[in-house]
């Protein structure tokens, strides 16, 4: 498990609340992924620049890597009825299948937790998809074991597929008008609860022109949790536990990403994921190994960056990890004036909204 070692800090939770308009919060992507609004921040000379997604690319030279994380959304919120007895006794229950710990046995968010002891069955799609409680991990989360009838061909994945719903986030109300807007183009590996949502920008056109431009675009992965989305509880960030979330670094990735460095160019990281996947798989030096692990690193002002150079991300919720992450590499100042500067704007906030890219 790779933590952050930073243990001190006189950093509290509510330095990073801001009031936010509710109508500032994007129910849908833009039309056109590439034509959100982008805000370039400098961070040497503090200057503040309004464009559209797509101008990205001038800001991207021959050499540079762009680094994504390929892990694919799964329809992981799951409805179905509790069994007593061999038969439903009409309880509803939903899971939120959070991380696969072996083949078919997974974590999952469950509701109603307290009615869903250890041996508790429960039927899926009018019977296609059975889970049985294994373990209680806390009150709300569970490990589940999952069967279904193997010789039809199916896997898990199928099945969620078939009756399966994105697990969006609570700020999002309204009903997707396609899975896709909730998935990158370049999404690759199942296993996510939440999207990398900075990669939701990207056009297989636009990163076809930023190849063509010289830059390097690297795949790592990271499956997000829905940790993403839980608040800081504590009045002390440095008291906050950072949920665990599991990566891999291929050989490949890492020796580009080395040689890019070694050659002098930047490591640009598309969202927090892939800026947390660096920042794990890298040592004092900078450089970036080759690995598959678990992290909870927690990253916020006062951290050093060590493999990090820019990074593309959206605008996050007031008191969350992910705002405190974009402090930590801009300076808490810098952020909060870019983030009045948005909402001054009207920019869109969260998953579906607007882009910042942080050099």
């Amino acid at each position: 498990m790779i933590r952050n070692t930073l243990t001190e800090t006189t950093l509290k939770t509510s330095d990073f609340n801001f009031v936010l308009p509710q109508e500032l919060i994007a129910q849908h992507p833009s039309d056109k992924r590439d034509e959100a609004r982008l805000m370039v921040i400098d961070r040497r000379s503090g200057e503040i620049t309004h464009k559209i997604f797509k101008d990205v690319i001038d800001y991207l030279n021959p050499g540079d890597v762009l680094v994504i994380n390929n892990s694919k959304v799964i329809p992981a919120r799951i409805y179905g009825k509790k069994l007593r007895d061999g038969g439903e006794d009409g309880a509803n229950v939903e899971f939120v299948l959070l991380r696969q710990m072996e083949l078919d046995t997974w974590e999952a968010l469950v509701r109603p937790g307290r009615r869903l002891k250890p041996g508790t069955q429960v039927t899926f799609g009018d019977g296609m998809l059975m889970a049985t409680i294994k373990e209680i991990v806390d009150d709300g989360n569970r490990i589940v074991k999952f069967d279904y009838d193997r010789a039809s061909g199916r896997n898990l994945y199928s099945i969620l597929d078939e009756i399966g719903k994105m697990p969006l986030p609570p700020y999002i109300t309204e009903e997707l008008r396609d899975n896709s807007e909730y998935q990158t183009v370049y999404a690759k590996e199942e296993g996510s609860a939440a999207a990398p949502t900075a990669g939701l920008h990207f056009t297989d056109e636009l990163l076809g022109r930023i190849r063509a431009k010289g830059v390097k675009v690297v795949p790592v992965m990271l499956h997000v949790g829905l940790g993403t989305f839980r608040p800081v509880k504590v009045d002390n960030i440095a008291d906050h536990v950072m949920h665990s979330e599991f990566f891999s670094v291929t050989e490949q990735a890492a020796d580009d990403i080395n040689e890019a460095r070694k050659n002098g160019g930047r490591i640009i990281a598309v969202g927090t994921t892939s800026c947390r996947t660096l920042e794990s798989a890298a040592d004092e030096s900078g450089t970036v190994h080759a690995m598959t692990d678990d992290t909870g690193i927690f990253i916020y002002p006062g951290y050093k960056f060590k493999a990090v150079d820019a990074l593309i991300t959206n605008f996050h919720l007031p008191e969350s990890t992910l705002l405190m992450l974009v402090s930590a590499l801009a300076g808490s100042d810098l952020i909060k004036t870019a983030y009045s500067t948005a909402i001054t704007q009207r920019y869109r906030f969260f998953s579906f909204g607007d882009a910042m890219l942080i050099l």
